[in-house]
């Protein structure tokens, strides 16, 4: 059975925040990376993350904090990075460790821009890291709801399977089940556009659309993921399981939803830039929508909701006039 090792978060958000504590709580040592010393400085003093998903107390005897990205890389066997997407290369331009030989866990449900890659394949094409060396978690999942301690499931992708059962044996708990799956960029595509579907939904919502039309759009959403992830990587994945499904219905009808959240603001009037401010949080899926949209350009896949999220998002469409042309095409 494979060994996880010492394990370390790379990223200080909620997601990371979250997933930290649950393990923290299986292996009672963790290395954290924050790129803030103030943050870490109040952190310990605090005993809890000063900025996110506060009412998560840690023992920071447990935690060895830095804010030197290849002082943890070093030290640590196991990585999890929980980093924005549109954030991930510049924490990594600072890395001078090799990276090949480390398990490479991506918690970040984003692609990343200008690559246009999901996070394993850049940590492949980038750092010549080997599949079997990388795992993604997928959800359905709000950091929220963990933090709460609330029944949640958890999927680890990866093509090494004693990797992902360990990774998987380390995320169980009595509020966390664990499943594990070889279909690591299935997981990773979903997780992204999910995020996509969610501010589809949340635009709905803003422009008053009821529940009613909420389920048509989230049914048509599900068969635009499967046709593109079959044309990107072609599997057996049955896309109603949780890690798919699922994670689009949390996504998409939660309150917890961030990028449900920014798609309501777009709906109800706001510009992109003032939702952005006003969330003081980021929504991957509008970093997601134009790499997507850049994607799909080559893939010819037939997508009118991503279409439809990408002209409101960055051709500034009247979100009633592209709404309007996508229910037309619904049936």
């Amino acid at each position: 059975m494979y060994n996880c090792g010492r394990i370390a978060i790379i990223g200080g958000g909620s997601w990371a925040t979250a997933i930290a504590k649950i393990v923290v709580s299986h292996t009672h040592h963790i290395g954290w990376y924050m790129r803030r010393d103030d943050r870490i400085d109040d952190f310990r003093r605090m005993g809890h993350n000063p900025a996110y998903l506060t009412s998560v107390r840690f023992d920071t005897n447990e935690i060895y904090f830095s804010s030197d990205i290849n002082k943890i890389i070093k030290a640590y066997d196991t990585l999890v990075f929980v980093t924005p997407s549109p954030y991930l290369k510049n924490h990594l331009k600072k890395v001078k460790t090799r990276l090949r030989d480390k398990f490479i866990i991506t918690a970040i449900k984003g692609i990343v821009p200008e690559d246009n890659v999901t996070c394993s394949e850049y940590f492949h094409r980038a750092y010549d890291v080997p599949y079997e060396n990388l795992a993604c978690i997928g959800g359905p999942s709000h950091a929220e709801e963990v933090a709460m301690e609330r029944l949640s499931y958890l999927t680890v992708g990866c093509a090494d399977q004693d990797k992902a059962q360990a990774i998987a044996d380390v995320l169980a708990s009595e509020f966390i089940k664990t499943k594990t799956s070889t279909d690591l960029i299935g997981i990773e595509y979903s997780s992204v556009l999910k995020n996509v579907y969610a501010i589809a939904a949340g635009i709905c919502s803003g422009l008053k659309y009821g529940d009613n039309f909420q389920a048509v759009l989230l049914a048509n959403a599900v068969q635009e993921m499967s046709r593109f992830l079959q044309t990107i990587s072609p599997s057996e994945r049955n896309v109603y399981d949780s890690v798919y499904l699922g994670d689009l219905l949390v996504t998409g009808y939660s309150n917890f939803s961030r990028n449900r959240t920014f798609g309501t603001m777009i709906g109800k009037g706001y510009s992109v830039k003032s939702a952005q401010i006003e969330m003081e949080m980021i929504a991957e899926g509008y970093f997601g929508t134009k790499c997507m949209k850049e994607i799909n350009r080559h893939m010819h896949v037939n997508m009118p909701i991503l279409d439809a999220v990408y002209n409101i998002l960055y051709e500034r469409i009247s979100p009633q006039i592209e709404i309007k042309l996508l229910t037309d095409s619904f049936r």
